[in-house]
């Protein structure tokens, strides 16, 4: 329903997910805070340069969007959303957290793969007028030790 992939996409969050190497991908397996057998968590390759360390939660099977999405997979996909944030909160020392996710080309959907971003905020960051760039992988992987460090004794209660 409502979906926009072109015919042979090849979706680089399902590469991900599949540990399969591909110049569709950019995102690494050192990125990867969190996997089970429904979701993960990783940092993005691309980042705003006052909320470095934002992470994208998707789906481990592949759904392009919230109209897909069931909903049962949409409950842990908050969940570890959720966890991610507190992660932040003792990792970065963030003062706030926000979420945001997108669909179909004028919701601004880049990739066809449900995916929530989590940023972590501060006062006057200015996320939403800013630029993103792609961020080193040594940078990545440096956000990404510390998550998982607060990540670490973390369960999924679902």
């Amino acid at each position: 329903m409502y979906n926009h992939a072109p015919e042979g996409y090849i979706c680089p969050f399902c590469l991900l997910v599949q540990s399969i190497e591909s110049d569709h991908l950019i995102t690494l397996p050192a990125d990867i805070i969190y996997q089970d057998d429904h979701v993960m968590a990783f940092i993005g390759s691309h980042q705003w340069p006052n909320n470095r360390g934002h992470v994208i939660v998707i789906p481990a099977e592949h759904h392009e969007n919230i109209y897909d999405l069931p909903l049962g997979l949409a409950t842990k996909i908050h969940e570890l959303a959720r966890a991610v944030a507190l992660a932040m909160k003792g990792a970065y020392g963030c003062e706030g957290i926000s979420t945001r996710q997108h669909n179909e080309p004028g919701g601004y959907q880049e990739v066809w793969h449900y995916h929530l971003h989590v940023f972590p905020r501060y006062a006057g960051d200015h996320l939403y007028g800013s630029e993103r760039a792609r961020m080193p992988a040594e940078e990545r992987a440096g956000y990404a030790r510390k998550l998982r460090a607060e990540l670490s004794d973390w369960k999924p209660v679902t």
